[in-house]
């Protein structure tokens, strides 16, 4: 190496040493991550941070008068960091598939290969055969000196065909952060076969992890906001799952005795309460927003039953002119269902509901408004385990998660609530 190579040097490897840095922050704080995937990258950054900078010290030392011994350590060092990432590498392709590496001949190959390296750099001081040194310290190539590159190749090779070969166990992003770690250092350990080309492999190995870990971050990402819609989705179905065993006894009972004293009366509860049963299991299978018409159907019905029951004190306004946009399956339904359970003062003369649409210029708004009791609003992220928490907060991360929607819920003049939901 050069005089005039060193600036060079230290530049490529202080880039590689910000890369890793960005790298191991993050790997530090890696969202929806399991602790194999986590440690792995902590693992993998830390070495490659130090043979970087191993690297960048023997840079600083090079030359100077009595540093040869502490030199040709650390060059000895910093070589057998070389290929410490490629056996992390293969471990971590052997767990994003699932397999065991003590039963894996890849594994066990790799490990062979870095043993016979192993070997070949401690006899190294001893012998001119692989590399030795000038007397003003520049390194040489002996004799054999390709067997140790050859021998990095063939590793490099190796989990690149590991690589293709699991392609089907792997997701695509996996399968592409593979290729990304994998085929730049191969193709620099290949050039360094007829180029000495130090200075780059330090980079090349940094610029490819980040590049890999960059892949499976955005997929560890993606993963996790899938799992939070599958979260919502399934509160959204146990709360179907939970309705209040006590409004279907009582709706049975109502039933029971309007039998006799108004048949057509039983017979149109009946129905209601059977299309409000209806949508409300038909809910559990729909993972994407349904039209507002059939919200507001299944919500006539709840209320039909409710004023069944309720008969001269429950009295509902509907002013819906607007229909004509989509939500969220069990979102005005829950909300009424609250307004009536919560809001409901049975000491008053009556309890009124509204339910209103709108269109305005570039969104849709319901209003769903009540006479009966305060209901404190549902702050944002405020901690609140209560029932009606639960079920107006499991509705507005569904109005975000499916439409970009919002609802707000304020206290009404007088008395009373009012919700507020607008989709864009």
């Amino acid at each position: 190496m050069s005089e005039l190579a060193l600036p060079i040097e230290f530049i490529l490897i202080g880039a590689a040493l910000m890369l890793t840095l960005i790298g191991l922050s993050i790997a530090l704080l890696m969202p929806g991550s399991d602790r194999t995937s986590r440690r792995f990258f902590i693992i993998y950054f830390l070495t490659i941070m130090l043979y970087c900078t191993i690297s960048m010290i023997s840079g600083f030392i090079y030359l100077r008068p009595g540093m040869e011994t502490v030199q040709y350590f650390i060059d000895y060092v910093e070589t057998l960091l070389a290929c410490i990432p490629l056996l992390l590498m293969t471990l971590f392709l052997l767990y994003s598939c699932g397999e065991d590496w003590r039963h894996s001949a890849l594994f066990r190959a790799m490990m062979a290969l870095w043993l016979i390296f192993f070997i070949m750099v401690n006899i190294s001081p001893f012998t001119d055969l692989f590399y030795y040194y000038l007397p003003e310290r520049e390194l040489m190539r002996g004799p054999l000196y390709s067997l140790v590159i050859l021998n990095i190749e063939v590793m490099l090779l190796l989990n690149l065909i590991g690589t293709v070969r699991r392609r089907s166990r792997l997701s695509k992003r996996y399968y592409y952060a593979f290729l990304t770690a994998t085929i730049p250092m191969t193709i620099v350990v290949g050039v360094h076969f007829f180029v000495s080309v130090f200075i780059l492999l330090g980079f090349s190995i940094a610029f490819s992890s980040l590049s890999m870990f960059g892949l499976i971050l955005l997929d560890k990402v993606e993963q996790y906001v899938r799992q939070q819609e599958e979260i919502a989705h399934q509160r959204a179905s146990i709360m179907v799952l939970q309705m209040r065993p006590h409004f279907i006894y009582n709706t049975m009972m109502s039933i029971y005795y309007l039998c006799k004293q108004d048949a057509d009366l039983a017979q149109q509860v009946t129905l209601d309460f059977t299309t409000y049963l209806r949508k409300n299991f038909t809910a559990i299978a729909s993972e994407e927003p349904i039209p507002f018409a059939e919200e507001l159907q299944h919500t006539r019905a709840y209320l039909s039953v409710e004023q069944a029951q309720f008969e001269d004190f429950l009295f509902v306004d509907y002013d819906t002119p607007h229909v004509d946009f989509r939500v969220p399956p069990l979102t005005l339904q829950p909300i009424v269902e609250n307004a009536v359970k919560h809001g409901m003062d049975p000491d008053a003369a009556s309890f009124h509901i509204s339910i209103r649409t709108m269109k305005t210029e570039d969104m849709s708004v319901i209003v769903v408004e009540n006479d009966g009791a305060d209901f404190d609003a549902l702050g944002t992220g405020a901690a609140d385990d209560s029932e009606p928490h639960i079920a107006l907060k499991n509705i507005r991360q569904r109005l975000e998660m499916m439409c970009r929607g919002k609802m707000t819920i304020s206290p009404r003049e007088g008395g009373g609530t009012i919700v507020k939901v607008e989709i864009p």
